[in-house]
């Protein structure tokens, strides 16, 4: 598990009010399918992790697609945070 994908826990489990602790999310688990994060959640989530990397999120260009998984949402959580070519 990268430093990325344990912060990503971190929050997650602050957005999903404690029912969860950051050791209990795996990385490949589904988070709206398996955690069931709901649209108020994703959002809450979404805007956490700005402030979390101190990033800008696309939410035009977010889909459901992105919350596929921790692993999966870390990936563009680094394409974020590195500087553009």
């Amino acid at each position: 598990m990268t430093d990325t994908e344990a912060r990503v826990m971190k929050v997650l489990a602050n957005v999903l009010s404690r029912r969860l602790e950051p050791a209990q999310i795996s990385p490949d688990v589904d988070m709206v399918a398996m955690l069931g994060l709901d649209s108020l959640e994703a959002i809450e989530f979404l805007l956490q992790i700005e402030d979390e990397f101190d990033i800008e999120l696309d939410f035009e260009n977010l889909s459901l697609q992105h919350l596929k998984s921790v692993r999966t949402f870390s990936a563009e959580v680094v394409a974020r945070r590195e500087p553009a070519p």
